[in-house]
């Protein structure tokens, strides 16, 4: 199933034709299903259907754009996007691919129902092949992706405030960081990749570690200290990276974002943005302090699971972090 994702990505990368990348697409979509529900848990199954019905819908949507844009120009090259109705279908439905606000709302709720490694197949490798067509199109409907990635930041960072379970907080801090690859990406699109895997690593390292730590729920984390001291205290610095802050890497590509958005004169948004970046900050600062400074009560129940060791390869954790 993993090669059979890694051939449908790898198929829409290669394709010019509209049919191919679509095929691509849906083998992709085809291949993860099955490890989406493999833990066959009603919430995981939910998860799947989820998942199925809204990629469905995005492909049909792709090659209905494709064939209009075949109809109109008479050829399926995905370079020459030129006449503006194809063109917005098709961003629209690689947005709702990928889950931009305010197609979104099936990204938290699948992933909710998954387990932590499936998750972050699905919120690191399943956004490689929708991003690669992007940017290949390379949009000429600058408004519409200004406010996909403006709405994306604002309800990314909202959506996250309250929420108590860690694959949904990973959810919403996905949706905001796609927002802010969008919003640069008819602009910048080397920084729109720049930024995509800068993201894809800090991902890799939050989800390895909350694997780790065998924990779903913000209070559970406080556990942590006991289980992995050494990890516990290099999260924080993850997740703030996350957030943006300076010296930490996830600062560069919000930086140069905010950079380009001012040189094009749009300083208004950029303002929004860099204000809706304090909004995610919150949650990942809620995450490190239940992590990092609080200690979880100390009765002889809670002694039983503290002291299991994990099972887990910590290689790909450490050299990501």
């Amino acid at each position: 199933l993993l090669f059979a994702m890694g051939l449908g990505t790898t198929i829409t990368f290669a394709s010019s034709h509209w049919l191919l990348a679509w095929m691509g697409l849906e083998i992709n979509t085809l291949a993860i299903l099955p490890l989406m529900c493999q833990s066959h848990h009603p919430r995981a199954v939910e998860a799947t259907i989820k998942y199925f019905l809204t990629q469905a819908t995005a492909a049909a949507m792709l090659l209905f754009a494709s064939i209009t844009n075949a109809w109109i120009t008479g050829q399926w090259n995905l370079e020459f996007m030129s006449y503006s109705l194809p063109t917005t279908l098709v961003t629209v439905a690689l947005a709702l691919k990928i889950g931009l606000a305010p197609l979104h709302a099936w990204m938290p709720e699948v992933l909710q129902g998954l387990d932590l490694t499936t998750g972050l197949i699905l919120s690191t490798w399943q956004k490689l092949a929708p991003f690669c067509l992007l940017l290949q199109i390379n949009p000429s409907n600058t408004s519409l992706l200004l406010i996909l990635g403006l709405a994306s930041t604002l309800v990314g960072g909202w959506g996250g405030l309250n929420q108590n379970q860690l694959r949904k907080i990973l959810a919403y801090s996905s949706i905001a960081h796609l927002g802010w690859m969008i919003l640069v990406l008819q602009f910048f699109p080397s920084l729109t990749l720049l930024t995509l895997l800068m993201y894809f690593v800090m991902t890799f390292s939050l989800f390895i570690s909350f694997k780790v730590n065998n924990s779903t729920t913000i209070n559970s984390l406080s556990m942590s200290w006991s289980k992995a001291p050494i990890i516990s205290s290099m999260v924080p610095f993850i997740l703030l990276s996350l957030g943006g802050l300076p010296p930490l890497s996830g600062f560069m590509p919000k930086w140069l974002i905010l950079q380009e958005l001012t040189k094009q004169s749009l300083a208004p948004l950029a303002t929004l943005a860099a204000l809706s970046a304090l909004l995610s900050l919150y949650f990942y600062l809620r995450i490190s302090y239940a992590m990092a400074l609080t200690m979880s009560p100390n009765i002889l129940l809670n002694a039983l699971p503290w002291r299991l060791p994990s099972n887990q390869h910590t290689l790909p954790l450490a050299i990501t972090t």
